[in-house]
């Protein structure tokens, strides 16, 4: 029998904290003090004009929000003005990414359209009135005053401003709106102000469907077109859109059943695993339908009969998740596990208003009250991301992910062919959330694969900027998705669309635990998944990373010149540990490979999408303990994840300047050396923390999961000599349950 070299694991024991000292040079600033404060006095001067003409009614407690944009080279966290706002008795609740072109640069460069930071600022309209006379008497011997040097520019958000996506056609429609209010204040007073204020224009709210996300209140509220400016100027509102439509992202091609009418015969035991817990959000399935021997179906009290092409959905997803794509040719797999399938549609997409938040909440109700390994979404909202703005559905999903217990996967949508000009083509929410997997389609699943035409395309929001994570075979014209009938007659249906791709994906997550048991968490699984995909010369806006691996052996064996290893563990925020690169000892003869991924869980700030998520990592690689520059007190670095890493496509000098890199949850390379450079190669990995835009030095840790590969195609027993060498501290993990698969 062959000798199988098994993915190793436990390379946390390797692991040790470090202290390294950092620092930078003095900061240069476009503007001196005086010029800061004779540009900006004005502007406030104008702010408190607008904010003093708004009805009382429509600045609840006296409260009004003004805007303050960062000159784009004051855009890094350290940067925060919150000492200034904290003196001036105002509050920074919440941020969003924009576009500026700056009065001045530094360094006497020509100033041109740049990315910044527009911070929304809460206090009493006498508290900026105030900050105005107090303007003039700002003192630069003043370490708190100096800060208005960071500030580019003060403005008043016009309802004008607020307004998204609002139809210029029909009488009455249903608005999205977002408030600047966390669940606590809002429930005690300020949503009861709001009904007021909207009642004094004739609207009766109830508010009846709303969340609550990261200091956001999300509400639907049913009024006419002609009063959004009203709705828009009440002072805590930040965004009000028309509601969107929820997207099932129903089969993007639909052929019917194969010509010959074959059926297949399904395994009669299984499933592999009965521990694993899976959930499934989508159209249901039939009572005494097939599947049922793996998947249980759950229904919503009061909801009505069931759509039969919701239903033909959710047969089809679970079929997906469960077999995969089907080949009639071939025997259908044992399932990994069952699966809890619920149904949260309740009708046919568009017939209920407010189906979007009824869904999201039957879906938030499960995650909420039990805990699964996986779950998989192939629906959401009808609506490309926004960098600007963090849907509701995104923001609960993420905070629910945030602890990386779950592995979430997401189909990307079916868009990929819309308009690029305006971004129809783009990801639709929730793909863009950080903590899940974003699933796109490949055309075929064999060789010579490309983006499936309707897949929908990235970038994600940064941070998060490669969406989608990973692609997989959801089918086209010439190769449809095989999937079981909704009939129950074990009949194969042709469908296409990533509705399909993502449960695939899943199932290979659910395989890997399946072989291994706990000895894998689901973030290590993750890391896994995108570690192992298959790589392409294709734009990462298009496929992500790659391919999913084709089968589980391509994640969990090594060839005898190969050595591939699991950490799993977590760090503490402002502080380093020092991670090793597990090599045979002695000098190491030709190139060597080496590929990393590391995959972090992160608590996120939906208020702040240009600083969504809260936990960053800076990595150094150095890959020669022995070498250092002159006067150095630590090894020399050498580049590794660099800031182009796999995107394919240029970057501006604002992203290659801008910091968010390191915020970016999922870092991934493949990097070649000679051997004779590399001595007890490790990286250096410090924990970044921040809050609403700003430091956080508050004690807190986050799980990551680590996977190294080692290639060297000159030592044919590199995987032999890496485990004597680690005996005592690296274990080969072993498969709990054998699972023959054959390539997909």
């Amino acid at each position: 029998m062959k000798k199988r070299n098994f993915l190793l694991g436990k390379g946390e024991r390797l692991t040790k904290s470090v202290q390294i000292s950092s620092s930078g040079g003095p900061k240069v600033h476009p503007y001196t003090f005086g010029e800061a404060k004779d540009r900006l006095e004005v502007m406030l001067n104008k702010v408190v004009s607008q904010i003093e003409e708004l009805p009382s009614n429509a600045c609840p407690d006296d409260l009004a929000i003004v805007t303050i944009i960062l000159n784009p080279e004051y855009i890094a966290k350290s940067y925060f003005p919150k000492e200034l706002l904290r003196d001036a008795g105002l509050e920074a609740v919440g941020s969003r990414p924009r576009q500026i072109k700056p009065h001045k640069r530094t360094r006497d460069r020509e100033p041109r359209n740049s990315l910044s930071t527009e911070i929304f600022v809460k206090g009493t309209r006498k508290q900026f009135v105030a900050w105005s006379k107090k303007f003039p008497h700002l003192d630069e011997a003043s370490k708190t005053d100096l800060q208005i040097r960071e500030i580019e520019e003060i403005s008043f958000p016009t309802s004008d401003k607020k307004l998204k996506n609002i139809p210029q056609n029909g009488e009455r429609i249903v608005y999205e709106i977002v408030l600047h209010l966390d669940e606590e204040s809002a429930e005690a007073r300020y949503l009861g102000l709001f009904k007021q204020y909207l009642l004094s224009h004739k609207i009766n709210a109830s508010f009846e469907r709303r969340f609550y996300a990261g200091g956001l209140c999300f509400v639907g509220l049913e009024a006419p077109v002609k009063l959004a400016k009203e709705i828009a100027q009440f002072s805590l509102v930040r965004v009000v859109r028309a509601m969107p439509k929820l997207r099932l992202l129903r089969p993007n091609l639909r052929y019917g059943t194969l010509v010959s009418g074959t059926k297949v015969i399904l395994p009669s035991n299984g499933p592999l695993d009965p521990n694993i817990k899976v959930a499934i959000f989508d159209g249901g399935i039939p009572e005494n339908h097939p599947l049922t021997q793996w998947a249980t179906p759950y229904d919503f009290p009061g909801m009505t009969t069931p759509d039969i092409e919701l239903l033909e959905h959710g047969v089809a997803v679970t079929s997906a998740f469960l077999f995969g794509h089907i080949n009639p040719k071939e025997n259908v797999s044992i399932p990994f596990c069952s699966v809890d399938h619920y149904r949260v549609i309740d009708s046919a997409p568009g017939q209920n208003s407010f189906e979007l938040y009824e869904v999201l909440n039957r879906i938030n109700n499960v995650i909420t009250t039990k805990r699964y390994d996986f779950i998989n979404l192939s629906l959401g909202p009808r609506l490309p991301i926004d960098d600007e703005e963090v849907h509701a559905w995104t923001a609960v999903l993420d905070e629910y992910l945030s602890d990386g217990s779950t592995l979430a996967t997401v189909a990307v949508g079916n868009d990929g062919d819309g308009d690029p000009s305006i971004q129809a083509n783009r990801i639709q929410v929730p793909a863009d959330c950080v903590n899940a997997l974003s699933i796109g389609a490949c055309d075929v699943p064999d060789e010579n694969w490309q983006r499936a035409t309707y897949s929908s395309v990235g970038p994600g929001r940064s941070p998060g900027l490669i969406k989608p994570d990973l692609v997989d075979f959801g089918g086209c014209d010439a190769r449809p998705f095989l999937t079981l009938d909704v009939n129950g007659q074990n009949i194969l249906i042709q469908m296409a669309g990533t509705s399909f791709s993502s449960p695939s994906v899943l199932r290979i997550g659910a395989g890997v635990r399946a072989h291994f048991g706990t000895a894998l968490n689901s973030l290590a699984i993750k890391t896994l998944l995108i570690h192992c995909c298959e790589t392409t010369t294709i734009p990462a806006a298009e496929v992500g990373w790659g391919r999913v691996a084709r089968s589980i052996d391509d994640i969990v064996l090594c060839e005898d010149h190969v050595m591939r290893v699991v950490y799993q563990g977590s760090i503490t925020a402002s502080k380093y540990i020092r991670v090793p690169i597990p090599l045979p000892s002695g000098i190491l003869n030709g190139i060597i490979k080496i590929k990393a991924t590391i995959c972090y869980a992160t608590s996120v700030d939906p208020r702040h999408p240009d600083n969504y998520t809260r936990s960053g990592l800076d990595v150094f690689f150095r890959p020669n303990f022995t070498k250092f520059s002159n006067g150095a007190a630590y090894p020399q670095t050498k580049p590794f994840f660099s800031k182009t890493q796999k995107s394919n496509t240029p970057l501006t000098e604002e992203e290659l300047r801008s910091d968010n890199w390191k915020w970016e949850n999922c870092l991934h390379a493949t990097t070649r050396f000679r051997g004779t450079t590399l001595n007890e190669p490790f990286f250096d990995i410090h924990y970044n923390a921040r809050f609403e835009g700003h430091n956080d030095t508050s004690p807190q840790k986050i799980q990551y999961a680590i996977v190294i590969t080692v290639e060297a195609p000159s030592i044919n027993n590199l995987y032999d000599l890496v485990v004597r060498k680690y005996a005592t501290q690296l274990e080969a993990l072993k498969p709990v349950i054998d699972i023959p698969i054959s390539p997909r």
